[in-house]
């Protein structure tokens, strides 16, 4: 009777300690589990926390002299942002002032500064963003014969005071002016830095708003002379040297050729969403290149600065 009563607490006992030990295990197992509710909070964080992609439109109007750059800034930048769409216009650099104060545009491209062209109270509202600097040269038809002109020659060739190439050492033959409307960037750089005067459109002259047409009306036309920003020189018409100075970028960086100017991209107000990261975009290491091959100087290489009134220091 002992032995079956002992025999009978033995197996409660190990029945007991079994049942312990499953509650112990289950109890583990319980703590070693990851908290699930903490990590689906922890996920939905990191999505909140990414950032959106890019998008949005952009409108650039303005200068023709910076537009090639733009053209192909804004080509690297919608291929790497493609829900944002960016539409670049030439017009002048006036045009460009006028319609970002306006608001018809977010950006206005300019071969000036805005006081130059805009009244103080609407240019106030602008905000400056130097992109580049761009230099100008006098351009003629290969025919006309001379490779270098001074500042009093050129001055008396806008004015109408000098009207055939053998006054001024080249072939007999009629000078036709090309150029530019008063709107035009270009023309203001040009009156300012290699006239040191504003001129009135002549009778006869021929006045185009691109850079482009102005190039292919000088290569074309007999006689013709007009000026152009570097970015758009080639063989087809001939670079004129400016008081014995090449227009060479060179030239342009160490102070030597003064016929330059900043490439600017205003906005009305600081910029924000796309047209703020295009306009970052535009001074990046990504644009560098294009700068360069396209006939601009960086701003970083410029060994001399220049205000609005023209100063120019070392």
């Amino acid at each position: 009777m002992k032995k079956s009563l002992m025999l009978v607490m033995t197996i409660l006992l190990t029945v007991t300690l079994a049942a312990c030990g499953q509650g112990s295990n289950t109890n583990n197992t319980a703590s070693n589990t990851p908290d699930t509710s903490s990590n689906t909070g922890s996920t939905n964080n990191t999505a909140t926390e990414q950032t959106e992609e890019l998008s949005g439109s952009v409108l650039a109007v303005g200068s023709s002299a910076l537009q090639p750059l733009v053209d192909e800034a804004s080509k690297k930048f919608m291929d790497l942002n493609p829900k944002v769409s960016i539409q670049v216009q030439g017009g002048g650099s006036g045009t460009g002032l006028t319609q970002v104060s306006g608001g018809q545009a977010d950006i206005g491209n300019s071969d000036v500064f805005a006081e130059e062209k805009l009244e103080a109270g609407p240019a106030a509202e602008l905000v400056d963003h130097q992109v580049a600097v761009v230099a100008m040269a006098a351009v003629v038809n290969p025919e006309v014969g001379v490779d270098n002109l001074t500042k009093d020659q050129l001055v008396k060739i806008f004015s109408g005071e000098v009207k055939n190439w053998s006054e001024v050492g080249g072939a007999d033959q009629a000078i036709q002016i090309v150029n530019r409307p008063s709107s035009s960037g270009t023309r203001a750089t040009f009156e300012k830095y290699a006239l040191g005067t504003k001129t009135e459109d002549l009778e006869g002259s021929i006045q185009e708003d691109s850079s482009g047409t102005v190039k292919k009306l000088v290569a074309e036309t007999p006689g013709a002379i007009g000026y152009l920003a570097l970015s758009y020189l080639d063989d087809s018409v001939k670079t004129v040297k400016y008081e014995g100075v090449e227009a060479s970028i060179e030239n342009v960086t160490n102070g030597s050729y003064l016929v330059w100017a900043y490439e600017h991209m205003y906005t009305k107000g600081e910029p924000t969403g796309a047209v703020k990261a295009f306009l970052d975009f535009m001074v990046s290491e990504a644009v560098h290149e294009d700068i360069v091959e396209l006939g601009y100087i960086p701003i970083s290489e410029m060994q001399v600065t220049r205000d609005v009134d023209g100063n120019i220091t070392k």
